[in-house]
């Protein structure tokens, strides 16, 4: 009994070789996908859809003529501005509201009917208000983030423990003593979520307003590769840049849930830890 428990430690303790210590599984994925790509694309006789190696060299020829950078550049241009914007209203709007509930009452009615509306259908409104260039994607990028940062911030508020303002009003702190310190902290785990989301409308925003009002960006690379040759090799191109950016754009945000002072906030429960132990230790074997 106790030779074979030696065994089963001694065989527990050697680690085994295994192929995803060596290649992430993320990485194995995208190496079957554009595989499976590589061989659909030939079998299928489809003289439209490129291989990889054509979106490859499509986008190698906009390193050449200087467009990958310039394009890449004017869609996060428009991003930023609009995606501060909407954040920077969004954010004391939704506090205002969620701490002054006459106020919520009263403008809530009118959040709830603008939210549903897509940004894209600002788009006239947006070029007959600002023409044509820049200001009216900005403008459709902001609409994008402000609603989303608002009712996330908004809902946040209103869900603060009434026992922690109390408090705060005992230790004889100000209204805004009292948003800086303990509302504000309350509402940031909540906050980052709302970030998350907003930065995805926008990045989505983006590429379709930029197929219609502006002449620069990935969006507009879409629609012009489409319009002036079929150059599907460069549509295509321009698909995988906005998801890749839109990916490093998302993981920059999700860093934030590791900033120390928000830990509280995304801490597991006991059963999640548990259950994180047990596919560890599974995965050992």
């Amino acid at each position: 009994m106790g030779r074979s428990s030696e065994v089963e430690e001694a065989q527990h303790s050697v680690p085994r070789f295994e192929l995803r210590h060596l290649v992430p599984y993320r990485f194995i994925g995208i190496a079957v996908l554009f595989l499976s790509w590589a061989i659909a694309v030939p079998l299928s006789h489809n003289q439209v859809l490129p291989t990889p190696w054509a979106v490859l060299r499509g986008m190698l020829e906009l390193v050449r003529r200087g467009l990958l950078v310039k394009y890449v550049v004017a869609s996060l241009f428009r991003v930023t501005w609009g995606y501060l914007g909407g954040v920077l209203v969004g954010v004391p709007l939704g506090l205002a509201l969620g701490w002054f509930r006459r106020a919520e009452r009263a403008v809530n009615p009118f959040l709830q009917v603008f939210r549903p509306i897509s940004p894209l259908a600002w788009i006239p409104i947006a070029i007959l208000w600002f023409g044509v260039g820049d200001p009216p994607s900005i403008f459709i990028i902001f609409l994008g983030t402000l609603f989303p940062m608002t009712v996330s911030t908004l809902n946040a508020t209103t869900h603060v423990s009434a026992v922690h303002i109390n408090v705060g009003r005992n230790f004889g702190l100000t209204p805004y003593q009292i948003m800086r310190r303990i509302v504000f902290p309350a509402v940031l785990p909540q906050l980052i979520v709302g970030l998350r989301i907003a930065l995805g409308v926008a990045w989505l925003v983006v590429v379709a307003a930029e197929m219609i009002a502006v002449n620069s960006g990935l969006g507009f690379l879409i629609i012009d590769a489409r319009n002036a040759g079929n150059r599907y090799d460069l549509v295509v191109a321009g698909m995988l840049l906005v998801g890749v950016i839109g990916l490093g754009l998302d993981t920059i945000i999700r860093r934030l849930e590791l900033v120390k002072g928000l830990h509280w906030g995304y801490a597991p429960s006991a059963s999640t830890d548990s259950m994180r132990h047990v596919e560890r230790r599974r995965r050992l074997r």
